[in-house]
């Protein structure tokens, strides 16, 4: 039989898990009483921690949320899981995490087992980083913050977007779904104004508050991921093309990333990749991976900019 400060632990340990646990199982996995159980419960209370309990044939016991938050019980791996998260959100693209993360950090690995600490540690020191090649869009933690507690409580928002040309409006919205692509975050929601669904660049957005007032959820037209990969490749980029290219449907969208565009299948050997990007250029790489033989009238620059390529390859062959 463990000890009553080793069996505290082990009990908190099943009870952090997401389901509810009867005093019958609780006794049979500690194996005690189901009263030793009972007075471990109210230990575990005194110390701080909510531990709800349900009576009935389908009741039981289940950690809850307090008004304090009380120390966590890790086991080995989910203490490695933790650090290589908060050191992956030091760099990421939310801004204003960066301090706290490293703070958050610094409090676990000081409580970390010796053998678990050299595992963190063995990441940090042998994993190298590759830079970005541009930087990403950055958002902060307060917008986000904001935005999922509007889809929460469902709760009209107000905000000033920035446009691609740089003019600023003011939308009102009815929030629904936070979408994080890659380094940018978009927000999925019904646009009062223009009456229609709308995608929205969070790091273009600036919220108001107070937010406005409650809504009626309206049922969502499609999968949010499969609307922001249409907006991805639309309204979302600087520069936008209707690109033919001479492979079917299947073997283009196999060949690309989602994020690059939507494919439309003309016949069997051809089809259309509406595609957009920030930059010429990226657009110009984009097609260029295809490897498959295709067509574009439009924009002008991305034309001009494959002509130019098409010479520089060129020249790179001469004898």
């Amino acid at each position: 039989m463990l000890e009553t400060s080793a069996r505290l632990l082990r009990l908190l340990s099943l009870l952090q898990t997401p389901r509810d646990w009867t005093g019958t199982e609780l006794a049979e996995r500690l194996e005690v009483s189901a009263r030793t159980i009972r007075n471990d419960v109210e230990r575990l209370r005194a110390l701080g921690y909510p531990v709800n309990a349900t009576r009935g044939s389908v009741g039981g016991y289940r950690l809850g949320a307090g008004a304090d938050l009380p120390p966590l019980l890790l086991d080995d791996e989910e203490a490695v899981a933790v650090a290589i998260g908060l050191r992956t959100a030091a760099g990421g693209t939310i801004a204003g995490v960066e301090e706290t993360s490293l703070r958050a950090l610094a409090k676990l690995e000081q409580v970390l087992p010796s053998r678990l600490r050299r595992r963190v540690n063995a990441l940090q020191a042998y994993t190298v980083p590759v830079p970005r090649d541009e930087p990403g869009p950055r958002v902060t933690a307060e917008t986000l913050t904001v935005l999922t507690a509007c889809c929460r409580d469902r709760e009209v928002l107000r905000f000033g977007y920035r446009t691609h040309d740089g003019s600023e409006t003011v939308r009102k919205v009815e929030p629904y779904r936070l979408v994080n692509w890659g380094r940018r975050w978009y927000l999925v929601a019904w646009d009062l104004d223009r009456g229609d669904w709308r995608t929205f660049r969070v790091d273009r957005l600036t919220p108001r508050v107070p937010t406005g007032p409650r809504f009626t959820a309206r049922e969502l037209p499609e999968d949010v991921t499969d609307r922001v990969r249409r907006g991805v490749s639309s309204a979302a980029w600087r520069y936008r093309a209707d690109v033919t290219v001479h492979a079917s449907a299947e073997e283009v969208t196999a060949r690309i990333n989602p994020a690059v565009g939507t494919v439309e299948a003309v016949d069997a050997n051809t089809c259309v990749l509406h595609t957009g990007a920030d930059s010429i250029e990226t657009m110009a790489v984009h097609l260029g991976l295809l490897n498959a033989p295709f067509h574009v009238t439009e924009p002008p620059q991305l034309v001009d900019y494959l002509r130019e390529l098409a010479d520089r390859y060129r020249d790179a062959t001469r004898i």
